[in-house]
């Protein structure tokens, strides 16, 4: 039997990493972070247990960087569902939509990946995260930014703390009120990306002309 091509060794690779994230995020949306094993992921995703520590330094690393991918996978679909948009305010409110979506969606996960930003292991810097950030930072391209490098962290620091005011436990913002103040400081249309039923809270949101 002739030994495996690099090519096949990488693609097994990426496929078990690809199962460890995706067991990761299944995982702790069903059990919560404490009471998850990186045994038990490992067992999820079929692997050997000594693969995850392979892989990722510990289990609040293996977290983020499978929320990442989660987050990334959540917003290319959104970006790329039909019928397909080209228009730089349709993909941003796309992008601020799939993102609130997610913090609706899936509390208990989101929750716990904000609670592990702000704690002392910080921003973890992983290939999920990267590809997350070049389709955010493509976003504010498409938009019209006239200074992307300055403009995709803030939109990213906005997201974050959006998805924060909607998950604070005993204070938490309607993500609806939220839609709306993000819509408005970027002076998208209501009715781009997915509007909630109802419309924007307080009645029409004013235009913002001095926006792409």
């Amino acid at each position: 039997m002739s030994p495996r091509s690099a090519s096949v060794n990488e693609e097994l690779r990426r496929r078990s990493r690809e199962r460890l994230l995706q067991s990761t995020v299944e995982l702790v949306a069903e059990r919560g972070y404490e009471a998850t094993t990186l045994g038990d992921i490992a067992d999820r995703a079929g692997a050997a247990r000594g693969l995850v520590s392979y892989y990722f330094p510990g289990k609040r690393q293996l977290l983020q960087s499978a929320v990442h991918r989660l987050m990334h996978l959540t917003l290319y679909a959104a970006l790329e569902r039909e019928p397909h948009s080209e228009c730089g305010r349709e993909r941003l409110a796309r992008a601020v939509d799939a993102v609130l979506g997610l913090a609706r969606d899936e509390p208990l996960l989101m929750r716990t990946h904000m609670a592990g930003i702000l704690t002392a292991e910080g921003f973890v810097q992983c290939p999920e995260q990267q590809r997350l950030a070049e389709l955010l930072r493509d976003t504010v391209v498409r938009y019209g930014s006239a200074d992307p490098d300055a403009d995709y962290p803030l939109l990213r620091a906005q997201l974050m703390g959006a998805v924060v005011a909607i998950l604070l436990p005993g204070a938490p913002m309607p993500a609806q009120r939220l839609r709306a103040e993000l819509f408005q400081r970027y002076g998208l249309d209501w009715e781009l990306g997915v509007p909630p039923d109802g419309g924007p809270p307080g009645g029409t949101l004013p235009s913002h002309p001095s926006h792409p």
